[in-house]
């Protein structure tokens, strides 16, 4: 028997009040970023991982860090450098002097959140050490298996800016994150409130946890009741299939997207208070889902076209029937 069957489910009235509660606690310290924080959430809910990409100074970092908090889940953040070993990630064997035995000792890999900052900066070894536990959950060394905890979830951020000295992730890895957010300057009236905010709390705001692992727990045991029909089924695989067929597309997204893009959905439906999933909750998360598994004929050396990824899958959504 799994953990999902051993933990009660989450009511939908109750998961949505959570969510409720906790985007107003986040709201206290993060302006903005709505788009961001519903991405935590649809990530958390399916266990999956979230990368936030943009420039220095728009609260990535800030928002991970809060988020943790306010789900009252252990948090642990790596900086990313290109000297970082993957033992520095997953922990290590030590001599342990009393016992004359080595023994593991656990690396920061070992938190319900874990935050690698400009994951591009890992070389392609410590980028590789990633690649097991998050799709695995659990972290291998010489030949023994260690579990993370549970709820687990890796939230990585990268600069699209500054490029030297960075290592671009791998189709491989890419593919193992559930979503990529794009976070982007706020309004100049999100500016200003940033600012009203800091002056009366400073770089450390009061945030109180509002549920803890055990509802989180229940939260994701609860999107497997959310239901799917066929004809949902079969118009999320038509619009990744369209993503194939598109002369502006280099590579198209894959058969694990396709299962992605259905555990988001799922999830936006839980926290929209829905138990089925509609056409428009899987609208709504399609670009999420897809922009990052993707390649565009203009990043290769195939022809120009000026469509990014985002138009593209909007596109792509658009040509695919609606089922009835």
């Amino acid at each position: 028997m799994g953990d999902e069957e051993r933990v009660e489910l989450l009511g939908l009235h109750e998961l949505r009040d959570v969510v409720r509660r906790v985007v107003n606690e986040i709201h206290k310290v993060i302006v903005g970023m709505d788009d961001a924080i519903e991405a935590l959430l649809i990530a958390l809910l399916t266990e999956g991982h979230v990368l936030m990409e943009g420039v220095p100074g728009l609260a990535k970092t800030y928002l991970a860090k809060y988020f943790a908090k306010t789900l009252n889940l252990t948090f642990s953040r790596i900086q990313i450098t290109s000297d970082l070993l993957p033992s520095d990630i997953t922990g290590s064997l030590v001599y342990d002097k009393s016992t004359g035995q080595f023994v593991f000792r656990k690396g920061p890999i070992f938190a319900n959140l874990v935050l690698a900052d400009e994951i591009n900066r890992g070389p392609p070894r410590t980028q590789s050490a990633l690649l097991e536990v998050m799709q695995e959950r659990q972290v291998t060394v010489e030949g023994v298996s260690y579990d993370t905890p549970r709820p687990f979830m890796v939230i990585a951020t990268q600069n699209p800016i500054e490029l030297e000295g960075t290592f671009p992730l791998p189709e491989a890895q890419l593919d193992r994150f559930l979503v990529r957010v794009i976070v982007t300057h706020p309004e100049r009236e999100q500016e200003i409130e940033v600012l009203r905010m800091k002056q009366v709390s400073g770089e450390e705001p009061e945030i109180k946890p509002v549920v803890g692992e055990d509802v989180v727990l229940r939260g994701i045991a609860a999107i497997s009741s959310i239901r799917v029909d066929d004809s949902i089924m079969e118009y999320i695989v038509d619009i990744v299939r369209k993503t194939r067929q598109m002369p502006e597309v280099y590579l198209g997204a894959s058969t694990r997207a396709e299962v992605a893009l259905m555990y988001a959905a799922k999830a936006k439906a839980a926290i929209s208070g829905c138990s089925y999933v509609t056409p428009d909750h899987i609208k709504s998360v399609a670009p999420l889902v897809l922009n990052h598994r993707i390649i565009l004929r203009s990043r290769r050396k195939g022809p120009f076209t000026s469509w990014s990824e985002f138009e593209v899958i909007q596109r792509a959504i658009e040509e695919v029937d609606v089922p009835i």
